[in-house]
């Protein structure tokens, strides 16, 4: 059977030559080739159905109960591949937490999850800006967000994330954001970075979800304009003095941005 992708490095393999002439010959004889865009899918590097992803789930995830119903509820929605995948929204909720934030940036909602995911984590003053222009799909998650008891820390704002992002610059409040998540329209996203990264305070940190966007960053086509876009904020991130970052094999690829 198939072994998944990335759970033995082809290093280590060759690694392993001494423990059979004939393998380590067919090993040492092949090239070394990029893995193929195929191998990446709608949920990233490991597939919705890798055992290894199941593997992570069954030994990482803790999922609280309404998060879980309004992934259920989500998944059952036409768009649910939409949603930030759920090991990926503990690991934002454990930074959230880990820096002590109080005052969050979500630039794209959709029905709430990762809003309701980092607001129960958050102090009972904190808040989350949470940006959309879709307020159908944030419909979904209200009613969760209400029985959570974190309503009145998600403050839904339906217009587009960029014009929110400046009246929040206008009215002052320039640095004084914790943590910004990034997972909307992808041809805006250096612009949602560029202000995220004006309203985020000195050791905060902003997540860029879809940095791979389901592989298709590894030759961008000609005619593909979010994956330029992506690929081309990639690159500026790799230079970017502003920040340090790591980029994560998670979901279908998430950078964290630390400002410096």
């Amino acid at each position: 059977s198939k072994m998944p992708l990335l759970s033995v490095p082809k290093e280590v393999v060759v690694g392993t030559a001494m423990l059979g002439v004939a393998f380590a010959t067919g090993m040492l004889a092949g090239k070394r080739r990029p893995p193929s865009p195929a191998t990446y899918t709608e949920t990233g590097m490991m597939g919705k159905n890798s055992p290894l992803r199941q593997y992570i789930l069954d030994h990482s995830l803790r999922e609280h109960p309404i998060l879980k119903k309004l992934r259920v509820l989500t998944a059952d929605h036409p768009w649910g591949r939409m949603m930030v995948s759920c090991e990926q929204a503990q690991l934002m909720a454990n930074l959230v937490k880990l820096i002590k934030a109080k005052k969050v940036i979500e630039v794209g909602v959709f029905t709430g999850y990762n809003a309701l995911n980092m607001a129960l984590v958050l102090p009972d003053n904190g808040r989350v800006i949470a940006c959309d222009i879709n307020e159908d799909y944030a419909k979904i998650g209200r009613p969760l967000w209400k029985e959570a008891g974190v309503e009145h820390k998600i403050d839904l704002r339906i217009k587009p994330a960029i014009q929110t992002l400046d009246e929040l610059l206008a009215s002052g409040e320039a640095e004084t954001f914790d943590f910004a998540f990034i997972d909307a329209d992808k041809e805006n996203y250096n612009e949602y970075y560029e202000k995220c990264l004006r309203l985020i305070k000195k050791g905060g940190i902003i997540a860029i979800d879809n940095v791979f966007w389901n592989g298709k960053v590894l030759k961008p086509r000609k005619g593909d304009l979010a994956a330029q876009s992506i690929h081309r904020l990639n690159e500026k991130l790799l230079r970017d003095a502003r920040v340090n970052i790591s980029m994560l094999p998670m979901g279908d690829g998430v950078t964290l941005a630390f400002k410096l």
